[in-house]
């Protein structure tokens, strides 16, 4: 797997919105006027409740309350807005990244997937790619939201006192960004071997199932079993480490947030005690440093589980990078068979040569036969032939043409390969056979 620094993974990630971005813009403008009525509720408590002191503000009572039941009605709407943009972009991207990741495994297959761990396959397509979801609902509009917030909430504390406004930026700075990191990195490489083990169960659980019959006849299902606890147990204690570290994080965030209240609370009655500030200067900046953490505090709980989010999309990303072990072609003229023949040709898995200086003619309309002993190469020949691999040195040629030189699907048109593992879908053997042909006969299929 290709490591990935966290930055990198986010940025490729968000470069997918880029369809979307008109509805993450609107989700972002929504969540601040949402935020800004929620925190300013308490605000117009805090003016009210100076009113009823006589102390003067600028607006009268009634006014006050209006206008906190304006900000209370809107922000349940805007709240619902941010979330059904934020969703909308969420599933419509993992649809998306679906479409692009089965478009990248054909390309893959078969050649790069020989030999990978089917269920860990399965994994990345189905609970990897979900856990995109919490990337994109509840992360990249959250950062820009708090943002936005964080902003807002410094100009209108500082215009009670720069040192305020100073002070605020520092909270919101912590809270949102220094705190996220910290536990992030305090998690390690937590999230990667989650996601990787979880990969491995599904890749035994699914071994075993498709081997259930083998088991039972050799009984072998006590090992396999106790295979499976073990296994589980691994990922249990992963999982249990990870919220270990959540639970220490989320009370790490909640003390810093009490301390930034206090020394808020401290340095307002020090301006005050020195005529810097008078008594609304000491009431309004305490309410609205104490209702406005609610965006950065989402940011700070991402510190633990954006790890398991980010170590998802690197598995994602993996896929949708990897090149394919021979490149497709297209473009050529259309080639009909009239046999084929292998010229001097060579191959190597690796370090490990499988076929060394081998010429085969193959006439059209004739049955060759190839027999040998296991791992001789026979599979590996007509894998050439399908041009699943290139050979290193040689030529395979379809009627002479090398195949390097024939369309993809004009080669593949031209060619059936029947591999000796069976693969069957849970379907009539008709509809199996069908799969070559959606709309096949009878007579065909019978043919």
């Amino acid at each position: 797997m290709k490591r990935r620094s966290a930055w990198t993974v986010m940025g490729q990630l968000i470069g997918l919105v880029r369809p979307l971005a008109p509805f993450m813009i609107l989700a972002i403008f929504l969540g601040t006027v949402g935020f800004i009525c929620s925190t300013f509720l308490t605000i117009l408590g805090g003016y009210a409740m100076l009113d009823v002191l006589g102390y003067k503000v600028s607006f009268s009572l009634t006014t006050l309350f209006t206008l906190a039941a304006v900000f209370a009605i809107a922000r349940g709407f805007l709240r619902y807005g941010e979330q059904a943009c934020n969703h909308f972009i969420a599933f419509k991207l993992l649809a998306l990244i679906r479409d692009k990741v089965f478009r990248a495994l054909r390309r893959l297959c078969p050649a790069k997937l020989e030999g990978r761990d089917k269920g860990d396959l399965i994994a990345v397509i189905t609970s990897d790619i979900e856990l995109l979801e919490v990337f994109y609902a509840h992360t990249i509009s959250p950062a820009a939201i708090a943002l936005c917030m964080s902003i807002i909430m410094v100009l209108f504390i500082g215009n009670f006192h720069p040192l305020l406004g100073l002070l605020a930026a520092v909270s919101y700075l912590v809270v949102g960004i220094v705190l996220p990191v910290f536990i992030s990195k305090k998690n390690g490489t937590s999230g990667n071997r989650f996601r990787q083990h979880s990969g491995l169960l599904s890749g035994y659980v699914l071994d075993s199932l498709r081997g259930l019959g083998e088991i039972i006849q050799y009984g072998q299902g006590q090992q396999r079993l106790k295979k499976l606890e073990e296994q589980t147990e691994d990922l249990l204690s992963i999982e249990e480490g990870m919220k270990t570290r959540t639970a220490q994080g989320t009370a790490l965030t909640n003390t810093v947030i009490l301390c930034f209240d206090l020394a808020m609370l401290a340095v307002t009655c020090g301006l005050y005690l020195s005529g810097n500030i008078d008594f609304a200067g000491i009431v309004i900046p305490q309410i609205a440093l104490m209702s406005s953490f609610g965006p950065v505090i989402a940011l700070a709980n991402l510190g633990s589980t954006l790890q398991n989010t980010l170590a998802a999309g690197n598995r994602v990303l993996d896929i949708l990078e990897e090149t394919p072990q021979v490149a497709e072609v297209n473009g050529k003229a259309p080639v009909s068979f009239e046999g084929a023949c292998c010229e001097d040709i060579s191959f190597s898995y690796g370090a490990q040569t499988i076929l060394s200086h081998l010429s085969l003619p193959i006439q059209k309309g004739k049955i060759l036969g190839i027999t040998g002993k296991s791992g001789s190469g026979k599979s590996t020949l007509l894998r050439l032939l399908m041009r699943f691999w290139d050979v290193n040195d040689g030529h395979v040629r379809i009627s002479g043409t090398d195949v390097r030189d024939i369309n993809t699907t004009n080669l593949r048109e031209m060619e059936g390969f029947v591999t000796q593992e069976t693969q069957l879908f849970h379907d009539s053997i008709a509809n199996n056979l069908r799969i070559a042909k959606l709309g096949a006969t009878q007579e065909e299929i019978e043919i």
